[in-house]
């Protein structure tokens, strides 16, 4: 199923990266960047109260994040202001989609202030490759473990097993700066490719699991008609990260605060730890359409992962 769909009401990816200046270095050293595509519908709402997710005996998930690509429209505004609100919703880590033209001193010393930790953001792989060095110098001054492909273009989905290679070549790299390349999908990466196995199934299979960790996001797997479990039996303690929004179900499968839609997240988070997942990120590529907007929308997603035992 592709994800090549009308953008919805808010910005979407393209504009969003058109405004902030896509793959061009900005102060920071980095430009700034997007992380997922626009579901197949922009009609998302807030919907019912998310069910309940306490399990009797069960454990917390740990530290909740999110990926601030949720709260694009407020970080441009206001990088500061944004996490200090991220941060009092309750939050403890973010995830990064750009730095809005703030240096990475700049942009560790918000963090620190507002209790937050950064422990990955979303690096296109032109820049990675254009210039290894300061994309590692960024990341390690900000403080981030994971530098991760957020996206392909299509002109990039030619050649699987080439990028692989060029997965495993840059994964080398990161870590020989102390940091680990990491992968996020959208639905594309499981569409029918000919003859060939699905292109998600080239990549973890080509990739050096030492060298490129996989970011699964669980709504684009599911949405593509995937069963995470299956691909965490097959890969095991390789999904380190995971992106975490729910679904309506079909046939729009419209974005939704994580709990309020048809996910079963007992099911997928009963396997956490053969997966390997250690950070959680909530996001939500339409939030600032939903009532109340994108901060509503992370703050419903929090109190629901906040209390989940399972």
């Amino acid at each position: 199923m592709s994800d090549e769909a009308p953008p919805p009401p808010s910005q979407d990816r393209r504009s969003f990266l058109a405004t902030l200046g896509g793959a061009a270095f900005a102060a920071s050293g980095l430009g700034a960047i997007a992380c997922a595509m626009n579901p197949s519908s922009s009609a998302s709402t807030a919907g019912a109260a998310a069910t309940s997710p306490a399990v009797a005996g069960g454990t917390p998930l740990g530290p909740i994040g999110v990926q601030l690509y949720t709260v694009r429209d407020e970080m441009q505004k206001d990088v500061a202001a944004t996490l200090a609100r991220v941060a009092r919703i309750g939050y403890k880590e973010v995830e990064f989609a750009g730095y809005f033209n703030h240096s990475p001193a700049e942009i560790r010393s918000m963090l620190d202030a507002n209790g937050l930790t950064a422990p990955s953001s979303h690096i296109p792989l032109q820049m990675m490759q254009a210039d290894p060095a300061a994309v590692a110098a960024t990341a390690r001054t900000i403080g981030h473990e994971y530098v991760v492909v957020p996206y392909l273009e299509p002109n990039m989905r030619n050649d699987w097993h080439g990028l692989a290679k060029t997965l495993n070549q840059i994964g080398g790299e990161m870590s020989r700066q102390g940091l680990k390349l990491g992968y996020h999908n959208h639905n594309f990466e499981f569409a029918p490719n000919g003859s060939e196995p699905l292109p998600y199934e080239i990549l973890v299979n080509e990739t050096d699991p030492a060298l490129v960790k996989l970011e699964m996001d669980l709504y684009w797997a599911t949405m593509a008609g995937q069963d995470p479990l299956a691909w965490f039996a097959k890969q095991p303690g390789r999904f380190e990260l995971v992106h975490v929004k729910d679904s309506r179900g079909a046939p729009d499968n419209a974005m939704a605060p994580v709990g309020s839609g048809t996910i079963d997240w007992h099911r997928l988070f009963a396997k956490r730890a053969q997966a390997g997942i250690r950070h959680f990120f909530v996001e939500h590529d339409n939030a600032a359409d939903m009532p109340g907007g994108s901060f509503a929308s992370i703050e419903a997603s929090y109190n629901y992962l906040s209390t989940f035992r399972g």
